[in-house]
């Protein structure tokens, strides 16, 4: 069993960043970040291959990056020009051939 833990999660004023981190307690392939707002589905954000190849929501391209430390076993996502829209828990998943895992989850309100 791995578990993820995430962290970095605030309240900030549109237009404001804010960064992510989540580590795993194990090895991990590929790893990504989910964001499920108020009665909203949960969503892709980005996800980071153990590889190095990213791929990002829409939505969020060009405004987030997401890297990641695989000595660390960990996955940051930097977030610039925040906006009220991403308002959201952001939840880390990460990928380990067939299973999958989740983190607990981190509050991120964007609100002036």
């Amino acid at each position: 069993q791995v578990q993820l833990v995430e962290s970095g999660g605030g309240l900030v004023q549109p237009g404001g960043s804010l960064r992510l981190s989540c580590t795993a307690s194990g090895s991990i392939f590929n790893m990504g970040w989910f964001r499920q707002g108020p009665e909203k589905q949960r969503e892709l954000v980005a996800v980071a291959t153990v590889g190095g190849i990213t791929n990002y929501a829409d939505s969020v391209k060009g405004r987030f990056t997401i890297s990641r430390d695989n000595a660390k076993n960990t996955v940051y996502l930097q977030m610039n020009n925040l906006k009220p829209e991403d308002t959201a828990v952001y939840y880390c998943r990460g990928w380990l051939g067939v299973l999958a895992y989740w983190g607990q989850g981190t509050q991120v309100t964007v609100s002036s």
